[in-house]
């Protein structure tokens, strides 16, 4: 594991965000599901994003790299063979959105997976595909190999799961022979991650009825080819939008405001913090607000990936910042609330872990030190950030996992000012 050193500095200038790798995820997977070939751009080949590529190939697609930002994928050939071995790597997504993918296809599929991913719950499916034609064998978790073939009908699914759980059944029930509903049998959480499944499940052609009690997906539908282009993401905005908020000028390009994205939310959340910011179809710029940061309450429900960076502002922000609702925050790459935790209070914050959340009683500085990035690419970035406040240079260990979502991050992190040394 790599260890980087970073040190306080005011960031300043442009940035232009990387793909959303959560858009790309599923068109990659929508695109190889179309007979002929589409276009899929722009595209940031992060280890999450690499592991969805050599799935859907290893499942019969013809996906080629074009120029250094585009694919060109043909789904004729998918499911092809009738055999398939899945390694999903690190990435619950790949892994969540392609077991019920493979069954719906008829393939006999093993998945496997490294770091945390064959402890990370997939019971959800375990106690669901049984009863829908898929027989799966596991000890729990990872390897699982499922066989048979996916039937429609009725699931009934807690919405306070993962979202990754209903998206893998709406991508893969329009292709089953009979007509599906999902019911969800609780409130609906990460809504925004869903309404990005829609959005581009939509635009290849296949259609799913939002109704009162879940979704009603009709069956034997076909996903068609078309040219395809990911947003900007708003997940790794919030890194730079703290930046900006924490003391530096920052303008932020390639998002849309019109996403339906969920994590686009961060930008309200921080215009309640007290930053100053500035937002157009074109470009966001963000500076510390007139009267500094103030503390704040957050449920943090229908955003969890922004709970490490909304911490690290919540930190050196005036008073108290309460977030709650990221109890699913424990069983990512990492145990995300004890991760950031730790790291704020290493160096010289207060941090109090609640079941799912955090209390932050906010400071001016901090000390820096040596902080554990816990191998989880949101922890490296969030601490990055954090050390605009401190005193001294800060330590961090696994900042490879950055790899694993946005491996442009550092680069970018120089451009605007911050200083990094192995």
């Amino acid at each position: 594991m790599s260890n980087i050193t970073v040190f306080p500095r005011t960031f300043s200038g442009e940035v232009v965000l990387p793909p959303s790798k959560s858009d790309v995820h599923r068109a990659i997977i929508c695109a190889s599901l179309a007979k002929g070939k589409s276009m899929v751009s722009p595209v940031d080949f992060s280890k999450d994003i690499l592991a969805t590529i050599d799935c859907m190939r290893n499942l019969g697609a013809d996906i080629l790299t074009v120029d250094t930002d585009k694919l060109a994928i043909d789904g004729s050939g998918t499911f092809s063979q009738k055999t398939a071995e899945l390694n999903c790597n690190e990435s619950g997504s790949t892994l969540r959105f392609l077991i019920p993918l493979a069954g719906a296809g008829g393939v006999k599929t093993t998945f496997s997976g490294k770091g945390r991913l064959p402890q990370r719950p997939i019971g959800i499916y375990l106690d669901t595909l049984p009863e829908h034609g898929i027989h799966c064998e596991t000890c729990g978790g990872l390897p699982l190999t499922i066989s048979g073939k996916l039937k429609g009908g009725v699931f009934s699914i807690r919405g306070d799961i993962s979202s990754q759980f209903i998206t893998g059944l709406l991508l893969a029930l329009p292709l089953a022979e009979e007509n599906s509903r999902i019911i969800l049998t609780t409130p609906l959480q990460s809504r925004g991650y869903i309404d990005m499944t829609l959005h581009t499940m939509k635009t290849f052609g296949v259609h799913v009825e939002t109704t009162d009690y879940g979704y009603f997906i009709q069956g034997n539908q076909q996903y068609h080819s078309c040219d395809y282009t990911c947003e900007g993401d708003w997940s790794q905005a919030g890194f730079f939008l703290s930046a900006g908020a924490l003391g530096g000028n920052l303008t932020l390009k390639g998002l849309s405001l019109s996403s339906v994205q969920g994590d686009k939310e961060c930008l309200e959340i921080f215009r309640q913090f007290g930053a100053e910011i500035t937002a157009t179809d074109s470009e966001i710029t963000v500076k510390p607000g007139k009267n500094g940061l103030q503390g704040m309450t957050i449920n943090a429900t229908d955003i969890p990936d922004l709970v490490p960076i909304l911490a690290v502002t919540g930190a050196f922000a005036k008073g108290t910042t309460h977030i709650y609702g990221a109890e699913r925050l424990r069983i990512k790459e990492s145990d995300r609330l004890k991760a950031i935790s730790d790291g704020l209070t290493r160096i010289g914050c207060e941090v109090t872990e609640t079941s799912d959340g955090l209390i932050i009683n906010g400071r001016e500085t901090a000390d820096g030190g040596q902080v554990e990035g816990y191998n989880d690419h949101r922890i490296v970035m969030s601490m990055a950030i954090a050390v605009t406040k401190c005193r001294n240079a800060l330590e961090i260990t696994d900042s490879e996992s950055i790899n694993k979502s946005y491996p442009e991050f550092f680069n970018d992190y120089q451009r605007i000012g911050g200083s990094v040394t192995p």
